[in-house]
């Protein structure tokens, strides 16, 4: 079943009118103060209304540590101490919901210590197995509030999609709290999943790069992607327009997971990322995730060739490094370390096919991960089969043009933000 952009606006509707009026979103938990021109998170205008949105709801909350106000509060710990609404349960995402886990965890079912609210654990979790989830806890209401940072294989927006899916199964009302896009909201970029490429870094077919943010996400998700779509109620931020970068929106930046620690890494993390398809290491274990990529036997001629390729708005440092943990533990290593003097010419994506080209060409040692694992992050074997028949950053490029075009005209749709 797919909904028309006119019915999806109607599901807002309220949502919005509560959360529209300038005064009132100027008070409240987390209230501006200072820089951000005025912007305001979607949780800053709920509270701003007085929760009136989720009046005589029985509430879960999916979350993570980046779900806290302007002055640093966790949401679930500021709607626990207020009395006008009814708290019952917190759903945590991958790496948890107070984030004590790494990649690839998770904390489990437990009680918080701080609130006595019941915990439960989403990661892994879809479908029914995650309707009974939603189905045990007793809420009637889940409301979704963590900071994405803009790629198609960073898991929380695909834990958004199934606790979508899961929600509508159990016959629960679905409230999403917007926040920036961190890397900006311009336009979608890279290549778009294949379906039958589906993974948990990629459960539907958009772009590696969406420029979309998690409310718009949900808008599309709903009328594009889900069979049977779930009652929908977004709260859109005022004040952030499509060409803000974090710094812009005043917010402090919680990292979202572990191996995320600033918005800098978000900015070259749709590219870079790719390198967790190969034998290099992509940074895990060192104070620049993402930003650090190298193997031993790489020296500086990887950082000539990648400075050769003139991409925009970066520069290329030979760097030696030892990761803490992950790939090459302990050891000293060779590579690259991306320096973005350019923001705004800068394209993540690009300049990580232009590292994998010049990575194979400059070291002998260069492979994919035994699993394709390159394949589920770009999602299809073009990219690799096209880097493997020798082709350049231009012919890889182009070879998802099409599939592009396609997705940013479905994406327009959806937008909510200039």
């Amino acid at each position: 079943m797919k909904l028309s952009r006119r019915s999806l606006l109607a599901t807002t509707t309220a949502a919005v009118a509560a959360s529209a009026t300038p005064a009132a979103a100027a008070s409240g938990p987390g209230a501006a103060q200072g820089g951000g021109r005025g912007l305001r998170t979607g949780f800053e205008r709920l509270a701003a209304d007085g929760y009136a949105l989720l009046d005589g709801r029985r509430v879960g909350v999916v979350t993570n540590p980046t779900g806290i106000t302007r002055d640093v509060r966790h949401i679930v710990d500021v709607m626990h101490a207020d009395g006008r609404v009814d708290l019952s349960a917190v759903f945590g995402p991958e790496h948890g919901f107070r984030g004590t886990a790494q990649a690839g965890g998770s904390e489990g079912r437990y009680d918080d210590p701080a609130t006595g609210l019941p915990v439960y654990d989403t990661y892994l979790k879809s479908g029914q197995a995650l309707a009974d989830v939603f189905t045990a806890s007793g809420v009637d209401t889940v409301v979704f509030d963590i900071q994405d940072v803009g790629a198609r294989f960073y898991t929380y927006i695909w834990t958004l999609f199934d606790c979508m899916e899961a929600a509508a199964l159990a016959g629960k009302r679905f409230v999403v709290l917007d926040r920036p896009n961190p890397v900006t909201g311009r336009a979608a970029l890279g290549p778009v999943l294949h379906k039958e490429f589906a993974t948990f870094v990629g459960r539907q077919p958009i772009s590696q790069a969406h420029g979309m943010t998690v409310a718009e996400l949900a808008l599309l998700f709903n009328a594009e992607f889900l069979t049977e779509p779930v009652p929908l109620e977004t709260v859109r931020m005022s004040g952030w327009k499509r060409s803000d970068f974090y710094d812009a929106s005043g917010l402090p930046w919680v990292p979202p997971s572990p191996n995320m620690p600033t918005p800098e890494t978000a900015l070259v993390y749709p590219g870079t990322c790719l390198f967790e398809g190969t034998n290099l290491s992509e940074g895990r274990g060192t104070t620049r995730p993402f930003e650090l990529l190298g193997a031993e036997g790489i020296d500086g001629r990887w950082a000539a060739e990648a400075n050769g390729l003139g991409l925009a708005g970066v520069r290329f440092r030979e760097a030696y490094f030892a990761p803490t943990f992950s790939k090459f533990q302990g050891r000293t290593i060779g590579g690259v370390q991306l320096h973005v003097h350019d923001r705004e010419a800068f394209d993540p994506v690009r300049t990580g096919i232009g590292l994998l080209i010049t990575a194979r060409r400059s070291w002998s040692g260069f492979a994919w991960r035994p699993d394709n694992w390159i394949d589920k992050l770009t999602g299809s074997t073009r990219v690799r089969t096209m880097i493997d028949a020798g082709a350049d950053t231009d012919e890889v490029v182009a070879g998802w043009r099409d599939e592009l075009a396609g997705f940013r005209r479905m994406r327009r749709e959806y937008l909510l933000y200039r």
